[in-house]
């Protein structure tokens, strides 16, 4: 969204955009004109796939297979290699289409007299190599390692940062949000106090009558991609023709009645780290990721900071399951009699274990399957056993906690920004919808 930082990398791969662009001139076809060559030509060898070839001119600007192969190995990467060649060839086309919009996007900014000039866009692209704790030329080595070339991440860069600032002079300026509109917000916040509240990305398509089923397919395809472990923030950048793909899909912490009906009843029936999809919505097609779910202006008891012992006994190798069972079973029960965090010493000796001091813990910071548990724990109890006798046996002594207090409603400028971040970014697709109307596309 608009006001939130450009963040270029938020997964391990992310996407390029095409190399620098060549335009095709009269002067170049009269060349051509005047080798008289025959009609009738045999190549006497194959053709080398190093050698450019047009897939698309855009307004005259040709982009070519290399840059499409170049995108493409970036997101090859991110599905670790687990495509078939015809969604190899499905994702080929969807690279092809963001790369047309990307051209259009740079043009535009151009005709409006925006350019980046390239010390902008060697600090971005240091930025972003520090991200993957890099020097700009150890990330441009993982780069082409992958396939894939500098140069397409910087015409990302600058595609990126030129429609930012064509909407900063063109869209921004005629968006308001009055005074009136901000308070009506608050007051229904404060009314929602302890509203469930979620945390979501996605990732949308349009889709009309005619392309309707094919966009569905589509959907399926990224949906089973990151079912096998994809990156969802990766698949956004991509693929998404929503305005968050800059932010790899991320919508922040919106409520149910802030959603379209379809997301919302999906939403309410998500746990964290669960998506959803494909799901029929105004216009096109949307798969959906609950990040985190929290309840409006109330603490999370999960961001309680919490200081733990954790006692672990171990068991010989080779050791079978029904043979360590005996030592489990009472260390279970022995649990049940420690006292608080002051006996963990003594109690350890007993059971020759080993203690590990952890504190300025957040609850939530810990293994999801844990979390209910601590919630609930009080200062000196302990955790039931877990784990096992391959690894050991644990146990989480709360030695203390520090609950976190109520929150407090968002600023009178933050819920103004967002609500102007959201009427620019509607805008702005509005904005490449018009552009995209009334470029001149050629197919190769």
């Amino acid at each position: 969204m608009m006001g939130r930082a450009g963040v270029i990398f938020a997964a391990m791969v992310l996407t390029t955009a095409p190399n620098t662009a060549f335009a095709q001139t009269d002067d170049d076809q009269a060349a051509l004109n005047q080798l008289g060559l025959s009609k009738d030509v045999h190549l006497l060898a194959p053709r080398d796939p190093s050698v450019r070839k047009a897939t698309a001119i855009v307004n005259g600007t040709i982009i070519t297979d290399t840059d499409v192969d170049q995108r493409l190995a970036l997101v090859l990467a991110n599905s670790n290699g687990k495509i078939s060649q015809e969604e190899k060839e499905r994702l080929r086309a969807q690279v092809l289409s963001n790369l047309i919009d990307e051209t259009l996007q740079i043009q535009e900014a151009a005709a409006n007299k925006i350019t980046i000039q390239k010390a902008e866009l060697e600090q971005s692209y240091a930025r972003a190599a520090s991200q993957f704790k890099k020097t700009p030329a150890e990330f441009t080595k993982m780069i082409r390692g992958l396939g894939s070339n500098e140069a397409s991440l910087k015409r990302q860069i600058e595609g990126e940062m030129a429609w930012r600032r064509l909407l900063s002079r063109e869209v921004e300026p005629f968006v308001s949000v009055s005074d009136e509109e901000v308070k009506q917000v608050i007051a229904r916040m404060q009314a929602a106090k302890g509203a469930p509240e979620y945390h979501m990305s996605e990732i949308y398509l349009s889709a009309t009558p005619a392309t309707q089923a094919q966009v569905e397919a589509n959907m399926q395809r990224i949906l089973e991609q990151i079912r096998q472990g994809a990156s969802f923030a990766a698949y956004a950048r991509q693929y998404s023709e929503a305005s968050t793909a800059a932010v790899g899909g991320d919508l922040g912490w919106v409520r149910a009645e802030q959603l379209p009906d379809a997301l919302a009843n999906a939403v309410k029936e998500m746990g964290p780290g669960q998506i959803a999809g494909p799901i029929p919505v105004g216009g096109g097609y949307s798969i959906v990721a609950l990040v985190d779910k929290r309840q409006v202006l109330t603490s999370d008891p999960r961001d309680a900071v919490v200081q733990l012992k954790q006692i672990t006994i171990t068991f010989a190798p080779n050791v079978t399951k029904e043979q360590a069972q005996p030592r489990m079973t009472a260390f279970t029960e022995d649990l049940k009699t420690l006292k608080g965090c002051g006996q963990v010493a003594d109690f350890a000796k007993k059971w020759n274990a080993d203690v590990v001091d952890s504190d300025q813990l957040r609850i939530r910071d810990l293994p999801p399957q844990l979390q209910p548990t601590l919630v609930d724990l009080r200062v000196g109890e302990a955790t039931p056993p877990f784990g096992g006798s391959e690894g050991g046996v644990h146990s989480l002594v709360m030695c203390g906690r520090d609950d976190p207090a109520d929150k407090t409603a968002p600023s009178f400028e933050e819920i103004s920004s967002q609500m102007s971040d959201e009427r620019v970014n509607l805008r702005a697709r509005r904005y490449l919808a018009d552009i995209r109307r009334d470029a001149v596309i050629e197919y190769r």
